[in-house]
This record gives C-alpha cells, structure tokens and sequence, in this order.
C-alpha cells in the first residue's frame, strides 16, 4: 500500500478505537497487524520489543481500572488490549516503510510542501549526529571532572547550542546543492498512488467499521 494511505489509514483506526470501546476489534487489530509484520519479515527482536516495551504501561493500566472497580474488568481488558493495538497499528507503518518513502509519497501525492519534507529528512538524518555529540559533551566533561547526567540541563544547552550550528550548516548545504523553496524538483523515488491502493485503503476501512460498531 501507498505509505501515506498506511499512514491515513492507521491514524483513522486508531481514533475509532479511541472513543469506542471494543475488546474484540482490538483484538482483530492486533492479530491482523502481526500477521502483516510476519507476512513482511520482521524481526524476532522487533516483535518481542513491541510485545515487551508497552507491557509495563498495559499492566499499570489494566491494574488502575480493576482495582477501582472490579467490576469493570472487561473495560480494563479493553485498556488493556488498546495500548497493543495502538502500538502494532503503529508498527506497521514505522517497520515497512521508511521515513524517506513517507517523506516523498506525502511530497508527491498529497502535495506536502517541500520545505517540511526536506526538513524533516534532515532532521532524522541527524539524529546519530546528536547522539555522537552527546556522547563527545558527555566525555568532555569528564575530562574537566563534571559529570554530566541524562537529565543534566547543561548537557542539553550544550547539545541545543551545537543545534544551532548545524542548522546553518544545513541550510548552506542545501542551498549549495540547489534546494529552491518552491521550485520543481527532479523526482529520485517515485512513489505511485494507484487505485489499487486505494480500493485497499477503502475496503480495509468498510470491513472494519461493522467490526467496531456492531461487535
């Protein structure tokens, strides 16, 4: 599928399930979506990180609402089983499909101005820039006896100043590599918007809304 209509569509089921509550179509979200990463590879590691970095909060969830009123416990299931469905819903656009690809098919086929598409590139792109600058204030400062904690307010002025200069240095980069705010530009990834895509988008939308509402 297009990955702005996976992203559309994710977003459109979430909502529903956020004001309606319904075990079983969480469930059927969660079995459907885990199949779907199956069916497109994904690592052992990856599923087990999703089934495990949300159970912490799904548990202090179902607990809260139980403990309040044990009678509610199909509610709290309902809680329960929204925090999974809402992150393997997730999952299925972060995990096969690539910031790049969402980036471009937002640009082409939904007509996202330029400026917020290179932008963001940029900015994901130099997340491990940030890291490694992090990791260089971090030592610096060991070097002159300062210990710099993960929370430390200095640390991050450190790492907003050094920000700020790489702002200017991507803006120069993009401006010496031809980047023209409204101006067309030659297309390196197509990212086609078929009917086939959207037939997808809009039958996976009509199965499901008898599954939320009528279940």
């Amino acid at each position: 599928m297009n990955p702005s209509l996976k992203l559309f569509l994710v977003l459109i089921i979430s909502l529903e399930i956020s004001f309606k509550a319904n075990l079983w179509a969480n469930l059927i979200i969660i079995i459907s979506c885990i199949i779907y990463l199956l069916a497109h590879k994904i690592s052992p590691k990856n599923l087990l990180l999703l089934i495990a970095v949300p159970l912490l909060a799904a548990i202090a969830m179902f607990t809260s609402i139980y403990l309040a009123s044990p009678s509610k416990v199909i509610f709290a299931w309902v809680l329960f089983t929204r925090i999974y469905a809402f992150v393997f819903a997730g999952a299925c656009v972060t995990q096969t499909t690539t910031i790049t690809q969402l980036a471009y098919s937002l640009e082409k086929n939904f007509k996202l101005p330029s400026k917020f598409v290179y932008g963001t590139l940029a900015a994901f792109n130099v997340f491990p820039k940030i890291k490694e600058e992090v990791i260089r204030i971090q030592v610096a400062g060991e070097m002159r006896g300062l210990y710099l904690s993960f929370w430390s307010p200095r640390l991050y002025f450190k790492a907003i100043l050094a920000a700020i200069n790489w702002a200017d240095d991507l803006t120069q980069g993009m401006t010496s590599h031809g980047y023209r705010e409204n101006q067309p530009r030659s297309i390196i990834q197509k990212i086609p918007l078929t009917k086939k895509d959207w037939l997808i988008f809009v039958a996976i939308l009509t199965i499901f809304q008898p599954i939320l509402f009528l279940t």
